[in-house]
């Protein structure tokens, strides 16, 4: 009864829509609540972050805030979001795609917090294991006729793909999954630019038309009312800290709804700001090797890559760095609707 009185309260009895705004809300509130009484038994259990001894001085100081609440947030989401419609069973494929991500970064958190150093997983095991949960995503989406085969594009045209969806949604998995992890590195940074994102992802669906996705957006809308809840407790100074286990469910679960709803070119224009800390870091790979081989002496591109520790180390304060990669994410996807609107 309790169940069916929340769903009745979170969609539309005479348009069958959620409201977004009242998902957002809920969702906000159970995963603030939900932190605040989970964060001091994450004290408690001494889940406490070693900070990489390479990155800003300045960070040295957040040594042992508590980490992995990612194991608080997400399921407030996932739970809500499921709720929308569960009847809709692509919504209960992205929960479990995201608490699969979810439990691949708290293995990687929990071989960080083993072995007391800011490294967990290897790479390479590390992307096996993201691979693995993206392709059994991809299959039960194939078998089920969820899985669109073409990429639509906001100005008109369709690409259409066929079986090569399967290598496009695998790189999407991958390539958003690592880099929402990049995101997270400064108190605030990925919670606020996630739900950002997640919340641009939401309006797009519903405003597409007939080609919306009221189901959809009513997930996005509780996941980045998850993540806003969260923010009650991550903003400066961070009372704690997401992990791998929030950040890598981040990212599947944007790639999933992608993916579902062909929202890709979407997810390109509004997820501009995951994506440009990724480059940063391919970039100044890349150039640090290159040059080393082409005047025997490696270079930097940045000061110090991902993006945001760049704006660090030439001065800017932690706090306005984050606010304006808030303010860059909110733009990317207000540019995202515009161009749909177009």
């Amino acid at each position: 009864m309790g169940l069916a009185l929340l769903a009745a309260l979170l969609v539309d009895r005479q348009m069958g829509q959620p409201q977004l705004s009242l998902l957002l809300l809920l969702s906000g509130l159970a995963s603030g609540v939900v932190c605040g009484l989970g964060i001091p038994l994450l004290q408690r259990l001494r889940m406490g972050q070693t900070i990489r001894v390479d990155g800003p001085q300045s960070h040295q100081g957040k040594s042992g805030t508590p980490t992995m609440a990612g194991l608080l947030l997400v399921p407030c989401g996932v739970v809500l979001g499921g709720w929308v419609d569960a009847g809709d069973g692509r919504l209960l494929l992205l929960a479990a795609t995201g608490l699969g991500f979810m439990a691949i970064g708290g293995l990687d958190d929990w071989q960080s917090l083993r072995h007391k150093k800011n490294q967990g997983l290897r790479p390479c095991a590390k992307l096996l294991l993201q691979g693995l949960v993206a392709i059994v995503f991809l299959a039960k989406a194939a078998q089920q006729g969820w899985l669109p085969t073409q990429v639509s594009f906001p100005l008109g045209g369709v690409l259409e793909l066929g079986p090569l969806i399967w290598p496009l949604g695998l790189w999407t998995f991958l390539a958003e999954s690592n880099a929402t992890n990049l995101t997270d590195g400064l108190d605030g940074l990925a919670a606020g630019c996630g739900a950002v994102i997640l919340l641009g992802m939401a309006i797009q669906l519903m405003v597409r038309g007939n080609n919306g996705d009221p189901a959809l957006a009513g997930f996005a809308a509780a996941m980045a009312g998850a993540y806003l809840g969260f923010l009650m407790h991550n903003r400066r100074p961070a009372k704690a800290f997401m992990g791998d286990t929030g950040s890598l469910a981040l990212g599947g679960i944007l790639a999933g709804l992608a993916l579902l709803s062909d929202s890709l070119w979407a997810l390109l224009v509004m997820g501009a700001v995951p994506m440009a800390e990724s480059l940063s870091v391919v970039l100044q790979v890349g150039w640090f090797k290159l040059s080393r081989r082409w005047w025997g002496q490696p270079r930097r591109l940045l000061r110090m890559a991902p993006l945001h520790h760049h704006f660090e180390l030439s001065g800017y304060s932690e706090v306005t760095v984050v606010v304006g990669f808030w303010l860059a994410a909110v733009a990317s996807v207000a540019l995202g609707l515009l161009v749909l609107a177009g």
